[in-house]
């Protein structure tokens, strides 16, 4: 496969990572309403995922990795995932969700110059182009969620909103060196086992909140198996092809996706605002994916 071609199919993994991601919001909303509380949420999501990845491992006999490989991914998902979660869900306890998700991506540009300083990549001119108009397409996708909402804010929050961007950009250029040597399912099979893990222990101390009806359990499968299988696979089959700046940088697209299914499914309405916001992604993801390989 030409360089061009390995570009573009990393840009659509990812880009699909994104959509996948961008899906969780709206299944969750499914979820709450039908009792499940935060903590057996995480615990479904990651449970079923779990198990799916470990038959598809089987079944299709992948590689696992071993030794210092396998102990960073338990690392990743017990410690860098299960933190990037709980750090962002206490956000949202203390902050408005527009604010927690803005501070979120700030990741791309933590991933950038973590990227930059480990030696990973060399920031060009278009990337670092294409990560100021995918943030400020992320700012404005986001931007009508913080209207009037300044007084519900607590330091706290925003200090949460940031360890959660931070936890993620690590988590992402840590993975970039697995990435390379790991296959990309058996990546996301450790990784979310080791979720599982700590978020199924933590339900059953806390003592589960389980869904009331075929609705609830349908979106806990669904985040599972597109949120959680499909959306971290394709992430990292992109990461391994475009590197963690772009795919960072690539990954704004979950809010525009999530503002645009909540217009869909849930008859949210989308400000003109948030209209140029998802076309200054798209923008992005078009700069990424017509850039040569550096």
């Amino acid at each position: 496969m030409s360089e061009r071609s390995t570009r573009v199919a990393g840009v659509a993994f990812v880009v699909a990572s994104a959509a996948a991601f961008g899906a969780m919001a709206i299944f969750a909303r499914f979820a709450y309403r039908d009792g499940v509380d935060t903590t057996t949420l995480l615990a479904l999501r990651f449970a079923i995922a779990a198990a799916f990845l470990v038959i598809a491992c089987l079944a299709t006999g992948v590689a696992w990795p071993r030794g210092r490989d396998l102990a960073t991914l338990v690392g990743l998902g017990a410690i860098g995932y299960a933190g990037q979660a709980a750090s962002f869900f206490t956000a949202l306890t203390l902050a408005p969700a527009g604010l927690v998700a803005l501070l979120l991506y700030l990741n791309p540009a933590i991933v950038a110059l973590l990227a930059a300083w480990r030696g990973h990549e060399t920031l060009t001119r278009r990337t670092l182009l294409a990560l100021a108009i995918a943030l400020t397409g992320t700012a404005l996708t986001i931007g009508p969620a913080l209207t009037g909402s300044a007084q519900d804010v607590q330091p706290a929050g925003i200090a949460f909103g940031v360890l959660a961007a931070l936890i993620y950009a690590v988590y992402i250029v840590v993975s970039t060196g697995v990435a390379s040597r790991v296959d990309p399912l058996a990546m996301s099979t450790v990784v979310i086992a080791s979720a599982a893990v700590l978020f199924v222990t933590l339900a059953l101390v806390r003592g589960p909140a389980l869904p009331a009806s075929a609705t609830g359990w349908t979106a806990a499968f669904a985040i599972a198996l597109v949120s959680t299988v499909a959306a971290i696979t394709w992430f990292f089959a992109g990461l391994r092809r475009v590197g963690p700046t772009q795919a960072s940088t690539l990954s704004t697209a979950e809010p525009a996706v999530t503002v645009a299914l909540a217009a869909l499914v849930l008859d949210e309405r989308i400000a003109l605002v948030q209209i140029a916001g998802g076309a200054l992604i798209l923008a992005a993801v078009v700069l990424l994916a017509r850039a040569r390989t550096t």
